[in-house]
Parts: structure tokens; sequence; C-alpha cells
């Protein structure tokens, strides 16, 4: 399905195809002030000392869960960066092992207080196991952990994750779906990402969802990303895996990652930052409502 009208009604049709753009945008975003958002997050320092954010990012095989990364470090860094192996492949699941990204700052060998952390795509035959995730979400997995989609990771083998330290757990999950095939995700991986969903939920951690290729959905969107929120396809897309998983819709953000293109594009900064700044806040709030909570039965509440 394409968020364009197609050929235009003959002479004899009765009335003309509604408009795919809506005429005001149901979401605004400051399209003009990228630097204030870059600096935003790049000031970002969590409120709890010697902390780091961890983000975790899940979905179907093919969605663009490394080009995002490779996209925020880009902007980031000033430079086109590939610093998680991406596959433009979607028949088979590119990342086969639990990774830790970090982005370094201007100074080397000093980092940005988040990370991200990537994992095998899910799939209906071969995809990374619900349970491994659930391990993950808690920090019971470690680096380069290589997944089995036959077996989960179990207590005593190498890779878990015993001693585990605050930094280890995930302070949010975002969910990667592709805005151009989104409709024909298979129940199955639906039920996964619900599972995956309800996982998260029982242990507070907080969820978003990032729907990438937006400028795939339709010639006008890859023309002009500005008008993404004008569009009716884009905003039905969201409000579709909304009620199937449960995602409200001001969780859900729309972004084109970086994939073709050798420059920047200020348009394509601004969908990235936005989502990323919302991000960074969640997972903030959930670290800080974990301290509070462990804390509170000592009077520091």
């Amino acid at each position: 399905m394409h968020c364009s009208t197609g050929a235009m009604g003959s002479k004899g049709s009765k009335s003309p195809e509604p408009s795919p753009f809506l005429d005001t945008p149901w979401r605004e975003i400051n399209w003009s002030d990228k630097q204030s958002a870059l600096q935003y997050v790049k000031n970002y320092k969590p409120h709890i000392e010697g902390r780091q954010l961890r983000i975790l990012l899940h979905g179907p095989v093919g969605a663009g869960k490394s080009s995002f990364i490779n996209s925020v470090k880009s902007v980031f860094r000033g430079k086109m960066c590939t610093l998680a192996l991406a596959n433009n492949m979607s028949c088979d699941c590119f990342t086969k092992t639990y990774t830790t990204y970090k982005i370094e700052k201007e100074t080397p060998n000093t980092f940005y207080p988040f990370v991200f952390n990537d994992i095998m795509g899910l799939h209906e035959g071969k995809g990374v196991l619900v349970d491994d995730i659930k391990l993950a979400l808690m920090g019971h997995v470690k680096e380069n952990y290589k997944f089995n989609p036959e077996s989960k990771l179990s207590e005593g083998d190498q890779f878990y994750n015993s001693t585990v330290n605050p930094n280890d757990t995930v302070d949010i999950l975002v969910c990667v779906i592709p805005a151009d095939t989104a409709c024909v995700m298979t129940d199955k991986t639906v039920q996964k990402i619900r599972e995956i969903r309800t996982a998260a939920s029982q242990l507070g951690i907080p969820q978003v969802a990032i729907l990438t290729k937006i400028d795939q959905t339709c010639p006008e969107i890859k023309e002009d990303l500005k008008i993404v929120y004008k569009s009716a396809y884009v905003k039905e897309k969201m409000e579709e895996f909304s009620a199937d998983v449960g995602i409200p819709m001001n969780c859900i953000f729309p972004v084109k990652n970086y994939s073709e293109e050798i420059n920047f594009n200020d348009d394509i900064d601004s969908l990235i930052l936005s989502a990323l700044k919302h991000i960074i806040d969640f997972g903030e709030d959930f670290m800080n409502h974990k301290m509070n909570q462990a804390e509170g039965s000592h009077g520091y509440a």
C-alpha cells in the first residue's frame, strides 16, 4: 500500500480520491532548529553518578536496527559511520551476537553516557528467542553471546551473567518496525513483539517504537520528509501498529535512517534526534524511578 493516490480518476468518475495528505500536520516538530536538539542529547548526563543508559533495540529481520545505530552515530560525529554492521537484505538476519555500541565523543576514549544493544532480528523460524530477550532486559546476557534460535541461554553458560550490576540492565526497549512492510508482518512476529512488550512491562521498562523506511512509503515523502506528519498513510500505519502491540501513539516515532546518502540532510537528522531525545528522556525517568524505589526504604526517596 502506498500513500500516493495513484492514477487520476477517469472523466466519468463520481468523486476524486481523498488526498493522502492532511492540511495540517498531526504532530509538530521543530524542523529549523536541529542544532538545539543535537545539543540536548549531547549534553545528556544521567542524574545517577556512574550510570549509563542502556537502550535495547529489537524488531523484525531487516527493520533497520543496525542502521538506526549507525545513523545516530553519524549525526553525533558529523561524518557517515558504520559502527554496527548493517545488511540491506531482509531475507536473513545479519546481527547474530549480543553487542553493545558506544558513541565516542570528540575527545578520544570518552563516550556519551548511553549505549545501544542490537540483537538478532525476530523471525518466525530462526530469529532470536523471546526468552533470550527477556534475559537481556534483566542484564543476564554477556557481551558477544551468539544467539541460538534453537535454544535459549541458560544459567551456567559462559555467556550467562549471574552477577548483574545496574549498568547491565536495560533502561528502555525500542521496537524497530519498517513502515513499508509493517502491514505484512506475520501474526507470529506480532505475537513475539507482544510477548517481549509484556516481559518489559512486568519489569517496568518503558517502550517506544521507531517506524523506519518512511521514505519508501510514497514518492512525496521521499522527496520531502517534512510532510511525514501530514501523511494519512504513515499515521494509519502507526495507529495499526499501536493497536496491534499496545505501544501508545505518542511513543512511536517515524524516522529515515541514513543508507544510500553520502551527505547529511537536516530533515533526516531532525527526525532521528526527535526520536532519540524521547528515548533518552523515557529511559532516564525509568532509571531515576528505580533508584528512588531502591532508596525509598532508607529514607532517601
